[in-house]
């Protein structure tokens, strides 16, 4: 029998989140990142990406008891807050299931990914990678996309219950492989060990153009199935940021089918920071590349400095966005983008909000990163940002604060 307090407590949440996603702003918003990724001339636009922090704001604290509504009732509470940052943040007018999607027994790739934890509370942990002997890789399994239906239905079901004569409830059928699951970089680091794939290619490079050539394969093969699955839909954009372009339809609940050249893809390669052009280009790029070929526009790039491989990235026929992250070289990266792409542009957490807050350091920082990119199609993502110091209302402020300096460069 469902709880009726958890339900009660959904359905009020699901009434602001709705009245916030039916404000005349979102709409502004929406024509605001439409044009920006299209290479239109726009103000820069802000995007927070805080939720590492979350459990420092004081709404944060979760009332339901139910594992499957406390899911939904933390996206409804950090949406609701996300609204009183007054970013460019857009409140799409749905709630999402994600399907219950059959994964590969015992990982991702077929194995399981050790992790040595820390014996410090809170401490980093340490790769365990399963693939410690080249023979190794014979115990991967090629992953494929498939849906447990009847789970799926069974929690949609119950989420329309609760909410769905207050929100649509969107269902995402998209296959498990995607971001850090399709960059390759990131299971490679898992599989191997960062560092041992670093000597693999020098040591072991043919066996390494098998390992990733195997990932690639097995990624595009669940991109396939679900394209032929129809599971593809407009709710699966990615790119880090507000998937909206002129080229491209807007994100929709429960679209129906869509094929990949239809929508936003998102791919990185952060493990790669300490590897020349050339060998991330070998290794990781080229592997990625007849995936990304499948999408309609493509955002490169989190938090490895791109500064030295904007050029390998012009191979990317369909990029649009490309990070300049905290590491990089601004004026350097901005040089070379010039107008041919957005610029994704993301200041350092820690002189922006996490080790003390200093608006003379913020408007400094944001200036000289403004003057590096005048005349380029930029926007500024705060991202990263492990803690607010117990001091969430800073958020609010940096917004503002970037905002007055940012006004300045359209």
């Amino acid at each position: 029998m469902e709880n009726k307090k958890d339900i009660q407590i959904i359905r009020e949440l699901a009434k602001q989140y709705r009245d916030i996603a039916n404000k005349d702003i979102q709409d502004k918003r929406r024509d605001l990142w439409r044009r920006h990724n299209s290479l239109e001339k726009t103000r820069p636009l802000i995007y927070v990406r805080w939720l590492a922090a979350w459990n420092e704001a004081k709404e944060s604290k979760l009332e339901c008891e139910d594992n499957f509504y406390r899911g939904h009732e933390r996206f409804l509470r950090q949406m609701i807050f996300q609204d009183t940052l007054e970013d460019d943040y857009i409140i799409e007018p749905w709630i999402t299931q994600r399907a219950s999607v059959i994964g590969t027994p015992k990982g991702a790739w077929g194995v399981p990914i050790g992790r040595i934890p820390s014996t410090e509370p809170g401490g980093a942990w340490k790769f365990d990678p399963p693939i410690k002997k080249l023979e190794d890789i014979n115990n991967l399994v090629k992953p494929h996309h498939k849906i447990n239906e009847e789970a799926t239905n069974k929690n949609v079901q119950r989420l329309q219950d609760a909410v769905g004569d207050i929100l649509e409830v969107n269902v995402n059928r998209s296959p498990i492989y995607q971001v850090w699951h399709a960059d390759i970089s990131t299971d490679l680091a898992y599989l191997r060990g960062l560092e041992q794939a670093m000597w693999d290619m020098v040591d072991n490079p043919e066996w390494l153009h098998k390992l990733v050539g195997f990932m690639s394969d097995g990624v595009l093969t669940t991109h396939d199935e679900a394209e032929e699955a129809g599971d593809w839909q407009l709710c699966n954009h990615q790119n880090q940021a507000m998937p909206y372009a002129k080229e491209l339809s807007d994100p929709k609940a429960n679209s129906g089918p869509v094929k990949r050249n239809q929508l936003w893809g998102y791919w990185a390669a952060q493990e790669m920071a300490q590897v020349s052009p050339d060998m991330h280009d070998e290794f990781i790029l080229q592997y990625q590349m007849p995936m990304m070929r499948k999408f309609g526009l493509i955002a490169y790039g989190c938090c490895e400095d791109l500064t030295q491989k904007i050029d390998m990235l012009r191979q990317i026929p369909n990029l649009r966005r490309i990070a300049v992250a905290p590491s990089a070289d601004v004026w350097k990266c901005a040089e070379q983008i010039g107008q041919d792409y957005v610029i994704s542009y993301r200041p350092n957490p820690s002189q922006m909000i996490c080790c003390g807050f200093d608006p003379g350091l913020i408007r400094k920082v944001i200036k000289d990163a403004m003057e590096a990119c005048k005349g380029c199609h930029v926007d500024i993502t705060l991202k990263d940002v492990q803690t607010v110091e117990n001091k969430p209302e800073n958020l609010r402020e940096w917004v503002k604060i970037v905002r007055d300096v940012s006004d300045n460069y359209v």
